[in-house]
């Protein structure tokens, strides 16, 4: 009984995945839940799981382009582990004339070891023959020759006048070297895109074009939480065995504020608005390959604590490429942090079906004025870009003022008000 290994479902936005790599032979045993082989989607790359154990047989080669619910493989559940497969015998040396197959018969000669010159490298006569012949003798070395008998001094010759000096002529100036022009094509260089990559730059380009996108801006003062987490991070380390880092504040901050803004939490599906009463919360991660997005599924349900071990873990798994494949999928919103690599201000592009991603900032030192007095703060921008279509500015407006009265006001965070 054989059992098919299909491309699952990669969530929204996935049709097609590259089988970038086999983990397991043709042929070879796996077991159940054993990872197969990798997929390379425009999110990330996944390990596919075997969905039952038994003998392996690959269908599909690497690098081969498959839809979702596509035939990858089959498990041969009844059949025994295929036999390491026997090494081919090394092929026949070319055939040999009868004059050649005589002396290498009497010479007791090997005829692999001995260099063909004739047509399609076989042996000739002569080519045995130069091979039996023993390498000539060195010719001996010729005696130096007699040294000629000493003649007699001659008489020197009378000294001539020195003549006169001919006038010196002036060293002529060196040319300039000529400079060395190099043409920028040859300072340049030309590289294929991954499929990866185009299939990213389709993705970004698409959410531009089918969503109404536009973008508003905030700021928050990062006093109360720069604060809170001086204060308790030890202590926080030692109970949850997790740093307490920005992105959990402003994850718990988030939830709160979809919860009071549900269409940003939505999505349009042709004709209609589709609103969810959960949120899965999309966190982005910088890697090796480009920028993927983990979702933390009902984030709505977890405390600052455990969005923290959660964001650990996700931000490991996927630096490390063995997120699972419904840690891409299902996401309801997103956050990205530019903010790590030095960003002051950004319009983050959606992340499609979604209608709202919020995007974090470097936090720079700023004067501003509080209560009538200029001080300096450690401040951040935000941005909220959304789809117009079914967000209103109205809506995107309160939802940033609310994200920036939570986190300047950590107790909120915790009491919910």
């Amino acid at each position: 009984m054989s059992v098919q290994v299909e491309i699952p479902s990669m969530g929204e936005s996935v049709s097609e995945v590259i089988l970038l790599e086999w983990l397991k032979g043709d042929g070879e045993r796996v077991e159940q839940d054993e990872p197969l082989c990798v997929l390379e989607t425009d999110k990330a790359n996944v390990e596919l799981p075997s969905p039952a154990s038994g003998a392996l047989k690959h269908l599909q080669p690497i690098d081969t382009t498959l839809s979702i619910g596509a035939v990858v493989a089959e498990i041969e559940q009844s059949a025994a582990p295929a036999p390491p497969a026997q090494p081919k015998p090394a092929p026949p040396a070319p055939g040999l004339s009868p004059a050649v197959r005589r002396l290498v018969e009497e010479h007791e000669l090997d005829p692999a070891a001995i260099e063909g010159t004739g047509k399609d490298g076989r042996l000739t006569k002569k080519d045995v023959l130069a091979y039996l012949k023993p390498p000539s003798a060195p010719e001996p070395a010729q005696p130096p020759p007699a040294p000629e008998p000493a003649q007699p001094p001659s008489a020197p010759e009378p000294a001539q006048p020195p003549s006169a000096p001919e006038p010196t002529q002036p060293p002529s100036a060196p040319e300039p070297a000529q400079p060395r022009t190099t043409a920028d094509s040859d300072l340049s260089r030309r590289e294929p895109m991954s499929r990866l990559r185009q299939r990213i730059a389709e993705h970004l380009v698409a959410a531009q074009h089918n969503a109404a996108m536009l973008t508003t801006f905030n700021e928050i003062d990062m006093s109360g939480v720069m604060q809170l987490r001086a204060k308790y991070k030890e202590r926080f380390a030692q109970v949850h065995g997790a740093s307490l880092g920005l992105m959990s504040f402003f994850s718990r901050a988030a939830v709160l504020a979809l919860g009071e803004f549900p269409a940003i939490n939505a999505q349009i599906d042709g004709t209609h608005i589709v609103y969810h009463d959960f949120v899965n919360l999309g966190i982005a991660v910088s890697t090796e390959r480009g920028l993927v997005v983990p979702v933390l599924h009902r984030a709505d349900q977890m405390s600052i604590a455990q969005l923290e071990s959660h964001i650990k873990r996700l931000a490991l798994s996927a630096r490390d490429n063995k997120l699972a494949m419904d840690e891409l999928s299902g996401g309801t919103f997103t956050i990205t942090n530019g903010g790590v690599f030095g960003s002051l201000l950004s319009t983050p592009i959606l992340n499609a079906p979604q209608s709202g991603i919020l995007g974090m900032h470097a936090i720079q030192e700023r004067p501003v004025a509080v209560e009538g007095q200029v001080v300096i703060r450690p401040m951040m921008y935000v941005a909220l870009s959304y789809d117009h279509r079914l967000v209103d500015g109205q809506q995107s407006v309160s939802f940033l003022v609310r994200i920036k009265e939570l986190v300047e006001d950590p107790a909120r965070l915790m009491l919910e008000v």
